[in-house]
Formats: C-alpha cells, structure tokens, sequence
C-alpha cells in the first residue's frame, strides 16, 4: 500500500493564444451606373514568428495582431481583378485617411478649409472609390488602429524601419496566400510616410517572397528624408521647400495676381540655381550678392527682407508657417496650407498646432468609431489609434545609423528588377510636409535605366498633404489613381 501523498493536479490554464477575429458583412454601392455588391472583411489578423531554442524548432508564437479591413467584389475573377493594398504614415497613422477619405467605398463629410462641418459630421457612398477598380486592403501597422503587439512581446519591435516593414509585409503575404489572390494584379497605395513604407515594401516583397507588384501609388511622397530634414549643414530642403512657400503665398494673396504656375516656374528656377549657389558661398557670399538674393527670397515667399536676412537666408518650415500671417494674427497648416488658425502667442517662432490637422481630426475618428461598430459590425473597446504620438516619437531609424533615411535605392533595385513596375506620384501644391518639388527632385534622382523612366508618372493638385479634403481634387485624384490602376494591370 502506498502512503505517499499524491500531487494535486495542476488545474491552472494556460491563457488562450490569440484567434483571428475577422468579421464579414455584404454591402453595395453603384457607381457609374453600375450596381457593386462588395463583402467587407473587418478585424484582427494574428502574426506569428517561428521559435527556436538551442537548435530545435518550438513552434509558432503569436507576436502581434493586426488590424484590417478589406473590400473584395462578389464574383469578379481573382486572376483578372486588381488588389490593393493600402496604409498611411506618420510613422505611428492608422489607415483611416486614405481609407475614408479618398478610397473606400464610403468617406467622411467633413467639410472644407473655411466651410468645416461641424460635430457629429457625416459618413455617405464615396462614389468616386477605387473599389470599382480594384480591391481594397487597409492595414493599421502595430499601435495604430485596434492592432497590438501580442502578449509578452515589445512594442518596440515593430516601431524600426526594418520591423515595420516586415509586418506589413506579413500581413499582405498572408491576406494573399488566404484569399488566392497570387495571380491577381497588386498594388500598394501609401501616403506620407507610407510612401517610404510602400518603396520599402516593394523590394522586400520582391526579394523574400518573389511577390512582384503591377504598381506603387505615392501620395505626398516623402523617400529620401534628406529633403525634410533641417538639419544644421543640410541646405537642401531650404531649397526644395522654396516652391511651396511661394504656392502658399499666393494662396494667400500675398504676391499679387500673377498665375501661380508662373510665379512656380520663377521659383524653381531659382531654387534649382541660384539659391543652393549662394547658400553653398556662405560667409563668401558678397554684401551685393547677398543683398539680391535676399531680396529674391522676400519676392518669392511673402516674407519681409529683413525677416529672410535674420533667418541667415535659410527658412524652417514652421517658422514659415507662423511668420507669414503674423501681422493678420493667423498661423498657416502644415499638411495644407489652405487652413489657417490662431495662436495664444504671436511672437512665437514656432506655432503650437497645425490648424490643418486639428481641422480633419475630429471628423475622421467620428466616422471611423461610428463605421466599424455600426456598419462593418466589428465592436472593440480598445482605442482606436488614429494616430500614436507615443509610436511617432519612439520610432527608431537604426537600420540607417550615420546616415540619412532614404528608399530610394530600394524602390530603384525593385524597378530594376520588375521592369513592369509602374510608379505614380500624387503632388499637392500647398503641401507643407511633404513639398512637391522634393518628390521631384527625389523621383529625378532615381538609380534607374532610361527605359525605366516612362514608368514614373505624376499628377498635381491645387491642395496640401490630404488632397482629397479639396473636393475637386479627391474628384481628379480619384480618376486619376482609378486610370493608373487599370494601365498597370496588363489585363
């Protein structure tokens, strides 16, 4: 007989692992015309990474989960029909931008620079969306929108430049494989930030997975941050900037009623010879000499000749915006200069909010709340990030120590490679964030053939960052994303 006390059965579960949490609903829309039945596919998609330890394979654990949303037509041809897949920058935006605000199938009212519409605002068929065209991802990377890294892991992981691109990437392999869509014609759509994620992807797509893409869709372009960055001994963005101050200036009637593309011709000119020379002189410059080009500064921005000489020639784009209108008691928008607003301070040197983010925020987290629960029947208490200052600030570009951030070389060797690649750059004129003549300059610069170039194409607009928040613009922007679409799908 054994006396020996026997062990009590461990009874504590171990906690479920993370489930897909997708959720489906059947819609329509007519565009056109045409009746578009759609079915919506909503929610959480889990991320796995392989473990190893000590040489022996564990398993698959759960490292994040990302949210998305998609927008499949009911019946089309999956070898014929077009796929795109689209996010937003920041780093640390959701996708709610570009996914109610120029392409999905429903968008945001949400009124215009100087006709804002007021709380609670209103959410109606976008009839212009590119799902007429091509099928519709949108993904949330990690911290934005509901999607979260998994329990245990770091956030962090997923705020790089290498660690976002590979989960994003992920995640279009994986909506691929599931949905049988390796035969379809794919894009990417990206704005902002998302543009370098989307140059980024191309060539990580192409060379991991030999996934290769009919087309890139840039809107407000930014690939190479050294055109951004005003940082001390970088004069490029002093010049590249220029151009759209003086696109802003005349937005605001401060240099008369000359065409604007004259007065942009005048400016580039300049910007492209003149002006570099003359930062490049410094101290070499002579009295004369810099005594004309400050004054061909003021002629060009709308600043005062004595605030261009104090600046030493060389205007931070905040500053611009909080100096041009200071004698109306006005601060001009960053992401589209068409907005304007108040400071509790006018002899600041650097405003303390962009009136134009402040002006779309309000509207797009309403609608974006209100849409998912309401209409996509996806409920989740978790906030939904609209857009995380918290990632913006930790994200971190070690992948690019001592040197600046550019994809430029990794958009070039995928267009190399995939001569089929096309490219399309969405320019906003009043766009203070990403200025249209640094995407130029950047796309002009790219390491490709002649035979390549005819793959780049472009369209400009008379709006800023989120051009689509100009009604005619979202109007021709949508026309033109829709002919891109169907020019570049070889079908």
């Amino acid at each position: 007989m054994n006396d020996e006390p026997t062990a009590e059965p461990n009874t504590e579960e171990k906690p479920a692992e993370p489930t897909d949490d997708l959720v489906s609903t059947t819609h329509s829309i007519t565009v056109k015309r045409r009746k578009l039945t759609y079915t919506a596919t909503t929610g959480r998609v889990v991320l796995r990474k392989e473990v190893v330890t000590d040489g022996k394979f564990e398993g698959h654990q759960p490292k994040a989960e990302v949210f998305l949303t998609a927008y499949t037509v009911d019946g089309a041809d999956p070898t014929r029909r077009p796929v795109t897949f689209a996010f937003n920058g920041g780093p640390g935006s959701s996708s709610v931008w570009l996914h109610l605000g120029l392409l999905g199938p429903r968008r945001v009212v949400s009124g215009d620079a100087g006709d804002l519409a007021p709380p609670p605002y209103g959410l109606v068929d976008n009839a212009e969306t590119l799902l007429a065209h091509s099928d519709l991802v949108f993904i949330d990377p990690v911290a934005t929108g509901y999607s979260r890294a998994a329990k245990g892991e770091k956030p962090g992981e997923f705020h790089t430049f290498k660690g976002d691109i590979e989960s994003v990437g992920e995640v279009i392999r994986l909506w691929t494989s599931r949905n049988g869509r390796w035969m379809s014609p794919k894009f990417l759509a990206g704005e902002s930030y998302g543009t370098t994620r989307a140059g980024g992807l191309a060539h990580h797509l192409q060379t991991r997975y030999g996934m290769y893409f009919n087309g890139l869709m840039l809107i407000s372009a930014v690939l190479d941050f050294a055109t951004l960055d005003f940082t001390v001994g970088n004069d490029l963005p002093y010049t590249l900037f220029l151009p759209t101050y003086t696109a802003i200036a005349h937005y605001h009637g401060l240099l008369g009623d000359r065409p604007l593309r004259e007065l942009l011709d005048e400016a580039e000119e300049f910007a492209a010879r003149d002006y570099p020379w003359a930062l490049a002189r410094g101290n070499r410059l002579s009295a004369e000499e810099r005594a004309a080009t400050v004054a061909r500064i003021a002629e060009l921005t709308g600043l005062s000749e004595d605030y261009v000489d104090r600046v030493d020639l060389r205007i931070e784009h905040v500053r611009f915006f909080t100096e041009l209108l200071r004698d109306r008691r006005l601060t001009v928008g960053r992401l589209d200069a068409r907005f304007t607003g108040w400071a509790p301070d006018y002899g600041r040197e650097h405003f303390d909010d962009d009136p134009s983010g402040s002006a779309l925020m309000g509207a797009y987290t309403a609608a974006l709340n209100h849409y998912l629960r309401a209409e996509l029947d996806y409920p989740n208490d978790l906030p939904y990030e609209i857009l995380s200052m918290d990632t913006h600030a930790a994200w971190s570009f070690k992948e690019f120590e001592n040197q600046h951030v550019t994809v430029t070389d990794k958009l070039a060797a995928a267009m190399r490679a995939n001569q089929h690649l096309k490219v399309h750059v969405a320019y906003g004129y009043l766009d203070g964030a990403t200025p249209y003549y640094a995407a130029e300059h950047t796309v002009a610069h790219l390491q490709i053939p002649e035979e390549l170039r005819g793959n780049v194409s472009g369209a400009y607009y008379q709006a800023g960052h989120m051009m689509y928040a100009h009604e005619p613009s979202r109007i021709q922007q949508s026309q033109d994303l829709a002919d891109f679409v169907a020019a570049a799908s070889n079908r």
